[in-house]
């Protein structure tokens, strides 16, 4: 698969042989999220908001690896690994997007996903799945045995967080897959500008939060992160997406 590296108005971008972006960076700035989506994918902060979670995260597929250096900079305590298909994104990032290298805390797996995680044993708090080919196309990746395989990996304060693109058919079909797998345990946050949208699942405990309290804790994050999902916020009460003030899952 070719990979390319682009440069616009100090943000680093990096495609899969075509002008589909599949990860950005700002030179500047290179620990934060760049992408609308990046950001949304760590609302999972918000719906498990105990400061020590996640303490074991798994990322299947790295990109630019925006996900994993966020979470490897601001939750020092969470024990990483990353399954990549491809050993050559995993040289691209670290080469030119500041991919961290500390064995301890960061394990990459060369792998398919897919694959990987059907012979892990491992439960893990944290799932999150960013996987496309260079026509976007997530393949096995979202299957119903693929999210059954996320469902049976997560303990018991779990989350899964999927990015799905809409392209020309939508992601209805995905979204149900995704609430088989999980009991019906499933939302979906409404589409970002660019088309994206995420999609989360619990396990175990419940996640029921006021809008205010998921306000609080986004005011709490951007403060400890950078990272601001108010607007985020905004849109969920804004499509109705949290009935009666709560957000449920």
């Amino acid at each position: 698969m070719p990979i390319d590296i682009s440069e616009e108005a100090g943000v680093r971008y990096l495609h899969f042989g075509s002008d589909w972006i599949q990860g950005a960076m700002r030179i500047a700035r290179p620990w934060a999220l760049e992408l609308d989506y990046t950001r949304e994918m760590m609302a999972a902060l918000l719906l498990r908001p105990e400061p020590d979670w996640p303490r074991k995260a798994l990322l299947i597929g790295l990109g630019a690896a925006s996900l994993t250096k966020f979470l490897f900079r601001h939750r020092p305590r969470t024990k990483l690994t990353v399954v990549e298909i491809d050993p050559a994104v995993v040289a691209v990032a670290r080469q030119y997007f500041k991919l961290p290298d500390d064995p301890r805390r960061l394990k990459i797996e060369i792998a398919d996903g897919v694959a990987w995680l059907a012979a892990c044993d491992k439960t893990f708090d944290l799932i999150l799945v960013d996987g496309f080919d260079a026509d976007a196309r997530a393949g096995a990746l979202d299957t119903l045995p693929f999210y059954r395989a996320c469902h049976a990996h997560l303990g018991d304060c779990g989350l899964l967080s999927v990015n799905l693109l809409g392209r020309s058919r939508g992601f209805k079909g995905s979204v149900e897959r995704i609430r088989q797998a999980f009991g019906e345990r499933a939302l979906v946050f409404p589409s970002c500008d660019n088309g994206n949208a995420i999609a989360f699942a619990a396990t175990g405990e419940a996640v029921n939060l006021t809008v205010g309290e998921l306000s609080m804790q986004a005011l709490a994050l951007r403060k400890a992160t950078g990272l601001n999902l108010m607007p985020t916020l905004a849109r969920l009460a804004q499509w109705q997406s949290c009935p009666g003030g709560m957000l449920k899952l």
